[in-house]
């Protein structure tokens, strides 16, 4: 097996042609032994082919025991500032990371997510260092549950970093599931009360925010499986069903029913409200996109 495959980690493999193992299903079947392995065979391949970049894969890959340890230098190194140390910071990761197994295993099913959905990660080890989306996830991880523990200006001022150093700007209280995708990340919002569910695919730009001033319980949930498309944004306490799909550019202010799809500003369904067209793919692991247009739009080039 080269560096590049991505197999299940067990000893058994599914049969074929009836079930592909989902990233969480990976993760929690040995999962973070066989990616580390795999992160650290690409590190060694690519800096026998890149010599120039040897002594920063050894830093943060190749001299480290474990997937937390490399995890945890990178986003010390990342986040750290003239007073936020990059030491405090990677004891602070590794702490956490350690001693929480529900972390461990989101942070492989998010690896094992982004290079299945994603054409342009070649390696685990890409987007280990280099996916900023998935940086700020895990950083978001580590500050939720420093919220959770009520160590709360701590985690706001994580927040702050990453939101300053990945421009991704998620509030340590909302809640994230497994096999996340934030694909380019960039501009992305979370607010507070948001909730994402497992095996969610979120482009850049896109905002999970409130309507207002209204305190509460105020901002979207996102079932399981949900695809977001760039800049699409979706307001107040409103409920995305689990498989559905948000158009690019869609403003949604209420609720979308499951395995369907919403386009526009303001949002609409696809098929129309009394009787939507659904579909039985999971978007936010397939990536489709576009399969919606030609029902959808009449506009031809």
């Amino acid at each position: 097996m080269t560096a590049g495959e991505i197999r299940p980690p067990s000893s058994s493999p599914p049969p074929p042609q009836l079930h592909r193992p989902t990233p969480v299903e990976l993760a929690e079947d040995g999962g973070e032994a066989w990616v580390w392995a795999q992160i650290k065979a690409e590190a060694r391949r690519d800096a026998e082919a890149e010599p120039a970049l040897a002594s920063y894969l050894y830093s943060t890959i190749l001299s480290h025991s474990s997937l937390e340890r490399s995890l945890s230098f990178h986003l010390g190194n990342k986040l750290c500032s003239s007073t936020l140390l990059s030491t405090l910071l990677y004891d602070l990761f590794l702490n956490t990371i350690s001693n929480d197994p529900d972390l461990r295993s989101a942070t492989v099913a998010d690896l094992i997510a982004a290079r299945y959905r994603d054409p342009a990660c070649v390696s685990f080890s890409h987007c280990l260092l280099n996916y900023k989306g998935f940086l700020a996830c895990q950083a978001h991880r580590v500050a939720h549950k420093l919220w959770t523990q009520s160590r709360r200006p701590l985690a706001l001022a994580l927040q702050s970093r990453i939101s300053d150093v990945f421009a991704v700007d998620i509030h340590p209280a909302a809640k994230i599931g497994k096999a996340i995708l934030f694909d380019h990340a960039t501009g992305v919002v979370v607010g507070e009360t948001a909730v994402i569910g497992n095996n969610v695919s979120i482009l850049h730009h896109v905002t999970l925010g409130g309507t207002g001033k209204a305190g509460g319980d105020r901002h979207p949930k996102i079932g399981d499986g949900v695809l977001i498309g760039a800049g699409a944004t979706i307001l107040g306490n409103v409920k995305i069903g689990a498989g559905a799909k948000i158009g690019a550019g869609s403003v949604v202010l209420i609720d979308v029913p499951p395995k369907t799809t919403a386009v526009g500003n303001p949002a609409r369904l696809v098929g129309g409200k009394d009787q939507p067209r659904k579909h039985d793919e999971v978007p936010g692991e397939s990536m489709d996109h576009t399969s919606f247009i030609y029902e959808w739009s009449d506009y031809v080039i």
